[in-house]
Order: C-alpha cells, then sequence, then structure tokens
C-alpha cells in the first residue's frame, strides 16, 4: 500500500500521547505498516472449510486465527492490487472483505435466530451482513441509514451477500428510534455502530490525518448522546445494545457510555474478545467517568494488529 503524507495534527498527538503514554511511540510505529488483508466467510453461503478450499486452490494463504470464529480469515501472501474485491468469490457473495475489528461489535452483540434485531446505522453493510449470518436469515432485522446513496450501496451488499430477513429503512436514526418506541415495537439486540471521527481507521485510510478536526469530535459526541438515548428507548427490557466506534477520542466512546449508566435504566456487562484489548478509561482531562465504564473495551492497533475500536454492550434493565 502506497501511504499519502498526511502529516498528524499537534494537538491529535498531544491526546494520543496523553491516551497511550508509554505505548505512543509504539502506537506511531505500526500506523507506517499496512493493515493485514482480512476477509469474512458468508456462511449463508458457503461454509468457511469450502471457501478455505477454494481460495487455496488460487494459490492465496489463508490463516484462520480463531477456532471460535472460523470464518474469519487473514489472507497471508501478497495478492495482485484489486485481485480480492475481484475474485467470483468475492462477486457471488461467498466472502466479505471486512477487517478483524469491524468483525467485533456483531460477534459482543451474539444475534440470534428468530430475534428481532436493529443495526441502526447500517451502511455499508459489513456488519448487517455478518448479523444476518449469524441469525442464519431468521428472525428479523432491520437495517437503518440516513443516506441515500449509501443505502443503495448498503442493499447490493445484503443482495449480494444472500441476506432474506432484512429490512431495510431511510430515516435518521434518532427518529426512527423514537418512531420504534412509541409503536412498541421493541428489539432484542441492537447494534448502534455510530458515526465518528474514526482515529481508528488510520493505517488503512491515512486521510483521516488531514479530516482530523477537534471540532468534529465534539459535535459528533452530542449526536452520539442521542443516538444512544434514542436506541436505548427502542430496546426491550432485558435487551442487549452494543454501542461501538471506530475512534479513540473519549469524548466519543466512554463519555457516551458513562452518559447512558448515569442517565438511563441501563447495565454493562463483560465483553470477551478473540483479539487483545485494553479496557475502557475512567478518567479524561477534567471529567472523571462511572467506574463501570472500565468494562468497555478499546481496541488498539499497536496491541492487535488491527484497526482501532472501541465496543461496550450494554443490557436494558427489566422495568
Amino acid at each position: 500500500m502506497t501511504k499519502q503524507n498526511y502529516e498528524p495534527k499537534p494537538l491529535f498527538l498531544e491526546r494520543m500521547k496523553e491516551l497511550l503514554k508509554e505505548d505512543f511511540e509504539k502506537y506511531l510505529e505500526v500506523l507506517k505498516i499496512p493493515i493485514l488483508n482480512s476477509i469474512r466467510c458468508n456462511t449463508l453461503k458457503i461454509s468457511p472449510k469450502e471457501l478455505r478450499k477454494r481460495l487455496e486452490k488460487k494459490g492465496w494463504v489463508i490463516e484462520q486465527p480463531f477456532e471460535s470464529y472460523k470464518e474469519v480469515m487473514i489472507i497471508k501472501n501478497e495478492l495482485n492490487p484489486g485481485e480480492i474485491g475481484r475474485s467470483i468469490e468475492h462477486l457471488l457473495g461467498y466472502y466479505y472483505v471486512q477487517e478483524i475489528a469491524s468483525m467485533l461489535p456483531p460477534l459482543v452483540l451474539e444475534p440470534k435466530e428468530n430475534e428481532r434485531v436493529l443495526d441502526l446505522c447500517a451502511s455499508p453493510g459489513s456488519k448487517t451482513t455478518q448479523i444476518a449470518a449469524m441469525m442464519n436469515n431468521k428472525g428479523l432485522l432491520i437495517a437503518n441509514e440516513v443516506s441515500f446513496g449509501r443505502m443503495k450501496i448498503l442493499a447490493g451488499n445484503l443482495e449480494r451477500c444472500g441476506v432474506m430477513n432484512c429490512i431495510l429503512t431511510r430515516r435518521d436514526g434518532i427518529a426512527i428510534s423514537k418512531k420504534f418506541n412509541k409503536n412498541n415495537f421493541l428489539f432484542d439486540k441492537i447494534l448502534l455502530d455510530a458515526p465518528c471521527s474514526g482515529e481508528g481507521t488510520i493505517r488503512s485510510t491515512p486521510r483521516t490525518l488531514e479530516m482530523w478536526n477537534i471540532k468534529t469530535i465534539e459535535f459528533l459526541s452530542k449526536l452520539q448522546k442521542l443516538l444512544i438515548e434514542s436506541a436505548i428507548s427502542a430496546l426491550k427490557p432485558n435487551g442487549i445494545l452494543v454501542y461501538s466506534t471506530c475512534t479513540h477520542a473519549p469524548e466519543e466512546d466512554e463519555e457516551i457510555v458513562d452518559f447512558a449508566l448515569k442517565n438511563f435504566d441501563v447495565e454493562i456487562e463483560e465483553i470477551n474478545l478473540p483479539i487483545k484489548s485494553k479496557d475502557g478509561i475512567t478518567e479524561w482531562k477534567d471529567k472523571k467517568y462511572d467506574s463501570r465504564v472500565k468494562l468497555a473495551k478499546r481496541v488498539y492497533p499497536h496491541i492487535s494488529d488491527t484497526e482501532g475500536f472501541f465496543l461496550a454492550k450494554l443490557r436494558k434493565n427489566n422495568l
């Protein structure tokens, strides 16, 4: 991968140094290393064993790093540019090109057959198609996306992957959650993979450094609080909500979970991830968060050799 010369802004570096402390230099070094080529087998169409056999016949060197998640695959050898996206297996929907950290939120959500599940900010569909596969195309999955352009991409990916249990909606995430609540149409599981500043995607998208802005983080933090408030209202008692972002900014991560814990009748649950991670932080700048926020997980590139991610699992109390 050819790296563009995007320079980190001084404030970004200052914040990351404060966040990572002695790990800061390791973090900067790993940003220079290309991200692993990872794919997820689409079990709606093919088994991981059969897909691996097909890909190895093409000369691809495949590793399945997690015993419990055979669908997760890493391509170890170097391929021609665009080869992963042009293969017949990809066009047939046998696999989805997806970074490993991006696969974590559905694994934490654990959607089951015949449940009612909402993917509130669904495009481009990597997690939506993963959720559908985990549900074996049974039950109801609603995938919501506010942008018409992004919704077309979402629809195309769902069709390619053979998703049959999904209804697409195009509404503002806050408004549609309130409408579900008003009509008492509540969900067993909700994924809120929130729009964020994308600090965790720098390895794959260096241009994120150019676009980074503290005002964007402050704006998104307000939006994320509105999204999680409305999402909780659309959740059944004892239902599960997974909140995730691909950023490291505490204002978009722990601050949102802290807001939920302090204002709504929810509890945070422990998360077990198949990759290395760190606990959520309980202090940032002049703010102190609920001590339970440490049960959230921070995924860092220099620790897990993936993109950066944040995940928290909330359960709504019985009323």
